[in-house]
């Protein structure tokens, strides 16, 4: 689909459940450097999109992009992982979303989230930093901060 913003360019979006016809390494690259200090190591993002395009029981989701039509380039993307656990604790997980900086206060991150939101089937959750400027669009796009999340990390016993 590509959709028309005279403020900025057009653009498609794009919905990816299997790793045929994604330029991965292209997108790995986007959201490791898009997330910046919100964001996780590369092997990471590269796992999480494993886990989402696996085909294996019990893994599975799926990835938005948004591309600028003109030059190609990742402009904004997510990925979602289906948790398997709706029994109690929601469907789907957002892993991570980022809009390139260039491209921020556009939009995007909000025609982002409406497109995961239509594609999910069940609940969804994400992890946002307290002070990560991101998190007043998802309060905006109905998230709720239901839990404060702790972690025990054994490497630090």
């Amino acid at each position: 689909m590509i959709l028309k913003n005279n403020k900025t360019e057009d653009y498609s979006i794009k919905t990816v459940r299997k790793s045929e016809n994604f330029n991965r390494e292209v997108f790995v690259d986007f959201l490791y450097k898009s997330l910046e200090e919100y964001g996780d190591d590369r092997n990471s993002i590269e796992e999480s999109i494993d886990y989402a395009l696996s085909d294996s029981s019990g893994k599975g989701g799926f990835i938005v992009c948004i591309k600028s039509v003109k030059t190609g380039k990742f402009l904004a993307g997510a990925v979602i992982n289906r948790t398997g656990m709706k029994e109690y604790i929601p469907e789907n997980i957002l892993v991570y979303i980022a809009v390139d900086r260039h491209f921020r206060g556009k939009g995007l991150g909000k025609i982002l989230l409406k497109k995961i939101i239509s594609l999910c089937e069940g609940n969804i959750a994400l992890h946002v930093e307290y002070d990560n400027p991101a998190k007043f669009l998802y309060k905006k796009m109905g998230f709720k901060s239901k839990y404060a999340e702790m972690r025990l990390e054994k490497k630090d016993l």
